[in-house]
């Protein structure tokens, strides 16, 4: 008997541990809700996960087996509930954040303590940390020698899913029925803000297979339009592991032989693309953890950020009076999600224009996203704070008007998440912070004017950031 332990893996099909696991012996699958990990949580993310365990665990008894869910230490679950299978082996996919880590090598010493055999294995990622690195070794931290590197290398198939002969019958397991599957309540978690999309197995492949028809091909084009709905969305499926990234990259191959033209073709190279920059980010983490909470490019001497409890209160709740940042941190709140543009530009009003540390930015993202991914966030925040590796310049602070306009020039996007602009023409809702206060309360009474002036704002951090550099 092997056990496999699931944590960020909740599909059958295209996990390699779990089919590792199948090849070798008749399995059982766990997962185990660990209060140590679940302290770092958020409603919105719980809930994610608790609909992905129910879907799971359907998927086993479908055939004839189940997903044995238990609260508890993994350091301590882990090693008991092998001990009582009498389980030769336990496997499962390697995580990568600092906290995954910390778990992860817990529960290794606890087992081998008790005798017990163990393997892990990369799952989430094409390529392993430290498979992709310049000659010399170490990593990369210039994305455009990662990507050249990653995209020429092979990729492999996905993973066969474990046939019903190789799953433990489990159908009258009496954990299955002393552990059933918490509620939200009862992890002590209250019901979030956010309704997301469903976070299913047959939910991921149908938007996989939906974006790679049709979407895909406008991708390069139409990828930084907010209203344009032709992202994949399938970032809070990645991270939940609702669909594996072989999965993924097979389906962008379908997509290539099927395009229509070379435009096409270069849209699937552009959202393969992304796909690289996902794992450019987690390689950077897993050889930096201490990026969580600290820079990563360091200046002379420390950021001077302002820190207005005020300014970010108004940051946070949508009310800056800059309409595409207000949308978008009002599209956090109510969906779990928020488009990759507009994730930019929020950092760069909050970085930039507040001059509040990005720490906080991320704190309050890690709390509300439905598909919040340590390495990712990690690095898009310090990237719009100029603190990260490969940065936006300190000196390229984005305009958040001119932004809207450009990328949102019909406003669709801003009425849809601001619902005061509603009925404003587009082109006074991009001149907002242009507009005096009589016309601005003609227009839109009930929405605020823009708490900083951004050309201001502007010369003030860039004048903050030579500061740190020694440059002022």
């Amino acid at each position: 008997m092997i056990v496999h332990w699931h944590r960020k893996d909740l599909r059958g099909v295209d996990n390699r541990a779990l089919a590792r696991a199948a090849q070798a012996d008749r399995l059982v699958p766990v997962f185990v809700l660990d209060p140590t990990i679940l302290e770092y949580a958020s409603p919105v993310r719980v809930a994610c996960l608790l609909e992905a365990l129910a879907d799971l665990r359907a998927w086993y008894r479908d055939r004839g087996s189940d997903l044995l869910v238990v609260r508890g230490n993994a350091r301590e679950v882990i090693p008991s509930l092998a001990a009582e299978r009498d389980a030769a082996r336990v496997v499962w996919n390697e995580d990568y954040s600092g906290l995954a880590a910390e778990r992860d090598e817990a529960v290794r010493a606890a087992l081998e303590e008790e005798g017990i055999d163990h393997e892990s294995v990369t799952d989430g990622l094409h390529h392993e940390p430290g498979s992709i690195s310049p000659n010399e070794g170490d990593h990369y931290s210039v994305f455009s020698y990662f990507w050249k590197k990653w995209r020429d290398r092979e990729k492999a198939d996905p993973a066969p899913a474990p046939t019903t002969d190789e799953l433990a019958d489990l159908e009258d397991a009496s954990e299955s029925e002393a552990n059933p599957i918490p509620s939200l309540s009862e992890l002590g978690f209250d019901e979030p803000d956010a309704d997301p999309p469903a976070v299913t197995r047959d939910a991921a492949r149908e938007r996989l297979e939906t974006f790679c028809s049709d979407a895909i091909y406008r991708y390069a084009d139409e990828r930084d339009v907010p209203a344009a709905g032709t992202t994949s969305r399938l970032s809070t499926h990645l991270k939940w592991g609702t669909i594996g990234p072989r999965e993924v990259y097979v389906e962008t191959e379908r997509a290539l032989e099927d395009a229509p033209d070379e435009d096409a073709r270069e849209s699937v190279v552009a959202f393969r693309r992304q796909l690289a920059f996902r794992e450019f980010y987690v390689h950077l983490l897993a050889f930096n953890p201490e990026t969580v909470t600290e820079d990563f490019s360091g200046y002379e001497s420390d950021l001077e950020w302002r820190n207005d409890p005020d300014e970010l209160a108004a940051w946070r709740a949508g009310e800056t009076g800059y309409p595409i940042v207000d949308a978008g941190m009002r599209q956090l709140r109510s969906e779990g999600w928020v488009h990759n543009r507009v994730r930019m530009l929020v950092a760069s009003f909050l970085t930039k224009d507040l001059l509040v540390d990005w720490r906080e930015g991320y704190d309050w993202y890690r709390h509300y996203l439905a598909d919040h991914e340590t390495s990712s966030d990690v690095a898009g925040w310090q990237w719009a704070a100029s603190t990260g590796a490969d940065a936006q310049p300190y000196f390229r602070v984005f305009n958040p008007t001119k932004q809207g306009r450009e990328y949102d020039p019909d406003a669709a996007y801003i009425r849809e998440h601001v619902p005061e602009l509603e009925d404003v023409p587009a082109d006074r809702i991009h001149e907002w912070p242009d507009l005096d206060t009589e016309e601005r309360a003609e227009l839109a009474p009930d929405y605020p004017e823009p708490i900083v002036d951004h050309a201001n704002r502007r010369e003030e951090a860039i004048a903050t950031f030579e500061d740190a550099r020694d440059e002022g």
